[in-house]
């Protein structure tokens, strides 16, 4: 019969081993499944005010690869991201990349866009489109294709947003239907 050192020492080796393993299965739950999400669904509807007196309207953008950056200006994540997205904006004119502050009024967003030298800003104040697309925490950035296909989506700060948003979008080229 074991004697009660050595039961000890096997059970301890035992929850020495259980650890490991739920440590791994939360770094794959958190951490890589969601970098590999690349699930295809349609995107939903979107119609919202814009910062400037405008609108966006997602379906009139159809043929166009959009990226859509849900932020907060409370977020200090977002601050971070922001000008990363931003950069990225400027240097691809012929991508749309609109930035949707989610929860805050526009008096709120024009002094913070303007800190930001943000444009193509548009609000949702209810958070009826953050809601839609399923935003459950910021920044939180989706690509769709020219189809109207969501073909990415990124959770948190990425220090490498850039070179994610430019892999997807040469990715998402071939399905684009047609140049607006």
């Amino acid at each position: 019969m074991p004697s009660l050192r050595s039961w000890a020492a096997r059970a301890a080796r035992w929850l020495d081993i259980l650890a490991v393993v739920v440590v791994l299965v939360a770094v794959a739950r958190f951490v890589v499944l969601p970098r590999l999400h690349h699930e295809v669904v349609e995107a939903p509807p979107v119609t919202l005010a814009t910062l400037d007196g405008g609108r966006y309207d997602l379906e009139r953008r159809r043929g166009r690869i959009i990226f859509l950056d849900f932020w907060a200006s409370w977020c200090e994540p977002c601050r971070a991201s922001i000008p990363l997205v931003q950069h990225f904006r400027r240097t691809h004119p012929g991508i749309d990349v609109v930035s949707v502050d989610s929860g805050e009024l526009a008096a709120t967003v024009r002094p913070f866009a303007t800190q930001f030298r943000m444009n193509d800003v548009a609000l949702d104040p209810d958070m009826t489109v953050s809601h839609a697309f399923g935003v459950s925490g910021y920044p939180t950035l989706f690509a769709i294709d020219g189809s109207g296909r969501v073909v990415g989506r990124w959770i948190g700060f990425d220090p490498d947003i850039e070179r994610e948003m430019s892999a997807t979008a040469a990715r998402a080229e071939p399905r684009t239907t047609a140049k607006v």
